[in-house]
């Protein structure tokens, strides 16, 4: 028989010493919320690059993880031949690629955003910083390796393109 040293009643259940008796609601929401901000960071944990062009200032940063690494000079389309505006992500990469509608242009580090679109090196680097292309982002050709080495090493389905402004 076991007594309540107090009062000598008998428990009507036992629990463990010093245990609440109130509903444990408050340990239940402390365990989902932990489970949340776990799973919170587990997707923050993922790679995120973020390849943002303003073609009215001819200039491209890059953000990995949120966090800005790169600003660099670009040339856009020029009258005629418009870049496209909106949000893409990369289709597909070519580390060496030659233009088929263009003079057989040599387009080294090539991220294909929509349709032949494409940010890309160039050779006509004194043209960087003003409208020059037949449509696509041309770069540096280091600062395109640069960036063709990011999304790669990052992943295509975790890379957006954003381009956005109008001409100068």
């Amino acid at each position: 028989m076991d007594r309540n040293s107090r009062t000598g009643a008998i428990p009507r259940r036992s629990r463990p010493l010093g245990a609440d008796p109130r509903p444990r609601t408050g340990a239940l929401l402390r365990a989902l919320l932990a489970a949340g901000v776990l799973s919170l960071s587990a997707g923050a944990a993922r790679a995120s690059v973020l390849v943002s062009i303003d073609k009215s200032t001819q200039r491209m940063s890059v953000s990995v993880d949120g966090v800005p690494r790169y600003h660099w000079a670009v040339s856009t389309g020029r009258a005629g031949y418009g870049t496209p505006s909106g949000t893409y992500r990369p289709q597909r990469m070519e580390r060496t690629w030659f233009s088929k509608e263009y003079y057989n242009s040599p387009m080294p580090h090539s991220i294909f955003f929509y349709g032949g679109y494409a940010i890309h090196g160039s050779y006509e680097i004194h043209r960087l910083g003003g409208p020059a292309s037949h449509g696509c982002i041309r770069l540096h050709p280091a600062n395109a390796a640069t960036l063709f080495a990011v999304v790669k090493q990052r992943g295509m389905s975790d890379t957006t393109i954003v381009v956005s402004g109008g001409h100068r």
